[in-house]
């Protein structure tokens, strides 16, 4: 199932055009998550936070065996049109700011959960890097989504 054609019109297989996408919506699902967190519901921040982590986390683990086991970034470079050169180049500042981004998340995640509970959560600091790590989670994705459209729309 994963392995056959997606649904996006393309010749991309079904898990890639899921990945595509969930991290297509992923900055939308967390503003709404953040969103919560400014209407101070933060039980509900927290959850969805666990929710679209947990999400996220499944959704690369089926995109990193399905790419191994298909071939991967080369296999399907080899039928686009856009330079190989631009779009390795492209992927590897999108891997650096995927790892960044959601270990930074899960940090954030855990270390928050911690200092919740002890009640000596610092917000100020707890804000600028949720800040940071929305940016960075929502550029990835603009990135892995582009990647998509180089490899397969291009």
């Amino acid at each position: 199932m994963f392995f056959s054609k997606g649904f996006l019109g393309t010749e991309a297989p079904f898990y890639l055009d899921l990945a595509t996408v969930y991290f297509a919506v992923l900055p939308f699902l967390l503003a709404f998550s953040i969103f919560f967190a400014v209407k101070e519901q933060y039980k509900k921040h927290f959850i969805s936070q666990a929710v679209i982590l947990s999400v996220t986390l499944f959704i690369v683990v089926i995109f990193e065996i399905g790419i191994r086991i298909s071939g991967g970034f080369i296999e399907y470079s080899k039928y686009s049109n856009i330079s190989y050169d631009f779009m390795l180049v492209f992927l590897i500042i999108h891997i650096l700011i995927a790892i960044a981004a959601v270990g930074g998340w899960l940090f954030l995640f855990i270390s928050s959960y911690k200092q919740y509970k002890t009640n000596t959560l610092n917000t100020t600091l707890h804000k600028k890097i949720g800040k940071a790590i929305f940016i960075a989670l929502s550029i990835s994705s603009i990135m892995g989504v582009c990647i998509y459209f180089f490899l397969f729309v291009f």
